[in-house]
Order: C-alpha cells, then sequence, then structure tokens
C-alpha cells in the first residue's frame, strides 16, 4: 500500500469514527454556538476590533477541544494495530489533513453564527477567508502533533493545553494582524503577515513529519 492510498484509508477511518462518535463533535458545535450566544446576550453591539478578537478566541478554543481527541483517544492496541499497516508519516497527514478540515468547518461555522447576532465587520473578505485558511491549518498541524505527544502521557488533554498555546502565539499574531486588516481598521498591506504564515505551517508540518516517527515507535 503506498502512501497516497495509506492516507486515503485513514481518512476514510476518521470520517467513519467521527459519524460513529456524533456526541464528540456535537459537543463541539454546541460550544460554539453557546459561545457566541453568551457574547450576544452580554454585548448587543461590539467595536470591530472586539469583534475580531472575541471570534479567534471563539475559533481557538473550539479547535483545541476539536482535536484534542485525535490521539488521546486511540488506546495502545489501536495503535500497535496500525504500527503494523500504515507508516507513521500516513498516519501523522491523514490526522493533520482530518482536522485541518474539521477546524475549517468549525471557523465557518462560528463565524457564520457570529454574524448572525453580532454583524460581521469584515470589509475584504479575501484577507480574512486568508488568515481563516492558513490560521486553521496552523492550529490543525500544531494541535494534531502535540496531541500526539500528550497521548504519551498521563493527563493528556491537560499536557496538550499546555504545550499547546505557546506554539500557537505565532500563528495567533499572524492571524489577528491579517484579519485586523479585513476590518475597517486598516486597509495596509499584510502580504508580509500571510508569507509569515504560510512560512509558519510549512515548518510545523515539516517538524511534524520528521519528527513524529520517532515518536510513534515509542
Amino acid at each position: 500500500m503506498n502512501l497516497v492510498k495509506e492516507i486515503l484509508f485513514l481518512l476514510q477511518k476518521e470520517f467513519l469514527l467521527e459519524w460513529k462518535q456524533k456526541y464528540a463533535l456535537s459537543g463541539i458545535l454546541l460550544y460554539v454556538c453557546a459561545t457566541v450566544f453568551i457574547i450576544y446576550l452580554a454585548a448587543l453591539e461590539m467595536e470591530a476590533g472586539v469583534w475580531n478578537t472575541l471570534f479567534w478566541i471563539i475559533v481557538v478554543f473550539a479547535s483545541v477541544n476539536g482535536v484534542a481527541k485525535s490521539f488521546v483517544q486511540e488506546n495502545s492496541n489501536r495503535q500497535l494495530y496500525y504500527y503494523q499497516l500504515v507508516s507513521p508519516v500516513a498516519v501523522i497527514i491523514s490526522k493533520i489533513l482530518y482536522n485541518t478540515l474539521l477546524l475549517w468547518i468549525l471557523s465557518g461555522l462560528a463565524y457564520g453564527m457570529f454574524s448572525l447576532f453580532n454583524p460581521s465587520p469584515v470589509e475584504y473578505g479575501d484577507k480574512f477567508f486568508i488568515a481563516v485558511l492558513l490560521g486553521g491549518m496552523g492550529f490543525a498541524i500544531t494541535l494534531t502533533f502535540v496531541s500526539a505527544i500528550a497521548s504519551k502521557a498521563s493527563n493528556g488533554a491537560t499536557l496538550m493545553a499546555i504545550l499547546g498555546f505557546p506554539v500557537l502565539l505565532p500563528i495567533l499574531i499572524a492571524v489577528l494582524k491579517i484579519s485586523r486588516n479585513a476590518l475597517v481598521l486598516s486597509m495596509g498591506s499584510v502580504a508580509g503577515s500571510i508569507n509569515m504564515l504560510i512560512a509558519i505551517d510549512l515548518l510545523l508540518l515539516a517538524l511534524a513529519i520528521a519528527l513524529f516517527p520517532y515518536l510513534w515507535r515509542e
């Protein structure tokens, strides 16, 4: 089985597991909707900067909750079974691809719900779209690999939060700058931030692919 077939096989497995465990995804969606509604009740009107900040707070915490189960929920027997069938590179790439799609969906839901209750101040949709795509990809890569590390220790969810947030900071800084320029606050160029975010995503992806096989053998 070549690498592409292994990745497709594992992606199919991820979707089947998610379909069987609908309560996990339903809990994340409920979290997003409830958080947006609480913000609506607490602040009926908000400035563009506050809207942008609260949107990314929702996305970050939804991302952590959504990706935390990637490796933590899988027991050692299942991981040993995968170890005998597929390569570790296929495992980490399939997890990253699945979590990237999941975070894009969660970000779209958060934006739709947030815009429904608090009118969106986004004036430059292309910039905001780029921020969501690149930010979601960066979150997925980082949190997926951190989830793999946390699965090797007890209290994996706590360890994931401790390890994940410092690594997410550079991504958050770039994402906030790009999305801020997509609002009415500024019309400046964000090419530098976009290039930096792409470089961060590629670097994190390369590190995850290079280091995961060593972690997988433990």
